[in-house]
């Protein structure tokens, strides 16, 4: 192990100062992403982009997260962290940049691209958390990372709001900036958490294919790639068809919809920044993610029956305060779990070839999510809602059947280690 990471596990301290930058810099990166989300469809429709253009937007973008994220976080594992990151969110900036000053709809199809490739350093980030925690807190270390992507999503949107009053070009070149300056800082103040020694066997030269099969030849690291892929498809259909639920439900529109996410990503925030790391350390992540699983199958099964008839505004806040609570409790645990169940020279592809995953979930699950909320004359009503956020439940089922099947395998394993 290196100094920095060897410090943190003989006086098993948690917020350090490598620990506090990552998490800064996660932070940073994520308000700049968040920014983007609300804004680019209608951006994209100045264009004349059509729905299947929108569709393809947002695929692309987790496509090439899929791709390139084992990638950078194998790279990170040969030459260090801190390179891998800095070129990552300074590549993020030049997409950011591309969209923003676009004069045509292929030049935010290239921003996309080239920001979805670089996106793909989250697994390298949390790599660095792996780095710099002891075993004892690496729950802990996961879960200001998940309090850290849910800050950015909270604050990115309303930034966005507030920018595109000064024209709608002008919140992408704000995000170009924000992620340069990330850069600029991650550049002079965040220190390597990794040292690659030129006789470290883990940067021993093999193929890409032997390298994932020695990866996938873990059994518990292959369970939990299943789960989180399982999970975040699941969480995709509820965030892309929430929009339409509070519209058909309610008759809310984008205002109120916005109000409603933000309480799930502030609910989100607290459970995985302040909650999480105490829960795990005293049940352990494993219960945890059983717990998170089974609450998010009942959560997603019973709010399709919410409506503004039956149970109104308040039975809906407890409805989705189960979406924020459960996918708080078992996504930091899975990470957490991918990283100590993965062998120590290979954080960074393992919690690559993690997040490719979560990003191919976030291809699979949208579009999934839009061939069922069409009803027969292609809109969405009471009938394909239920439909949508159902089969999002049978998927969260499976998810939760696999958590209690690496459950037991976890235990087994961990007792005859010990």
């Amino acid at each position: 192990m290196n100094d920095i990471s060897d410090a943190a596990a003989k006086d098993d301290k948690f917020l350090t100062r490598p620990l506090l930058i990552i998490f800064l810099t996660i932070f940073i990166d994520l308000v700049g992403f968040g920014i983007v989300i609300p804004l680019l469809t209608f951006f994209a429709e100045e264009f004349q982009a059509s729905p299947i253009d929108i569709g393809l937007l947002v695929a692309s973008y987790s496509f090439m997260q899929f791709a390139f994220s084992p990638i950078w976080g194998n790279l990170s594992d040969r030459y260090g962290r801190r390179p891998i990151l800095f070129f990552t969110i300074l590549g993020s900036s030049i997409g950011y940049i591309m969209i923003g000053t676009a004069g045509s709809l292929w030049m935010i199809y290239a921003g996309r691209l080239l920001a979805g490739a670089t996106g793909g350093n989250l697994s390298t980030a949390q790599a660095y958390i792996a780095d710099v925690t002891s075993r004892e807190n690496r729950a802990r270390g996961m879960g200001l990372f998940g309090m850290a992507f849910g800050l950015g999503f909270i604050l990115g949107p309303g930034l966005a709001g507030i920018l595109s009053r000064f024209g709608m070009r002008v919140p992408f070149l704000f995000a170009a900036g924000l992620s340069l300056l990330n850069a600029l800082l991650l550049y002079f103040i965040l220190p390597e958490s990794r040292v690659v020694r030129p006789h470290d066997p883990s940067v021993e030269k093999k193929s890409r294919w032997s390298e994932l099969a020695s990866v996938f030849a873990n059994r518990q690291f292959t369970l939990v790639t299943i789960e989180y892929f399982l999970l975040v498809t699941a969480f995709s259909f509820m965030t892309t068809a929430f929009a339409y639920y509070t519209m058909v439900k309610f008759g809310y529109g984008a205002d109120g919809t916005g109000y409603l996410l933000a309480y799930v990503g502030v609910l989100a925030a607290v459970m995985q920044g302040l909650v999480f790391g105490r829960l795990a350390t005293r049940f352990g992540e494993s219960n945890l993610i059983i717990a998170g699983s089974l609450l998010l199958v009942i959560s997603l099964f019973l709010v399709p029956f919410i409506s503004a008839e039956a149970g109104g505004l308040t039975v809906l806040l407890f409805g989705i305060a189960g979406f924020a609570v459960g996918n708080s409790i078992a996504s930091p645990g899975l990470t957490s779990l991918a990283s100590k169940t993965a062998d120590e020279s290979q954080q960074g592809k393992s919690l690559g070839l993690l997040q490719s995953a979560a990003s191919l979930a976030r291809v699979v699950g949208p579009l999934a999510c839009g061939v069922l909320l069409n009803n027969a004359v292609g809109r969405v009503d009471d009938a394909s809602l239920f439909r949508t956020f159902w089969t999002a439940a049978a998927i969260m089922f499976a998810a939760f059947v696999t958590s209690v099947y690496f459950g037991r395998v976890y235990r087994v394993r961990s007792a005859e280690f010990n």
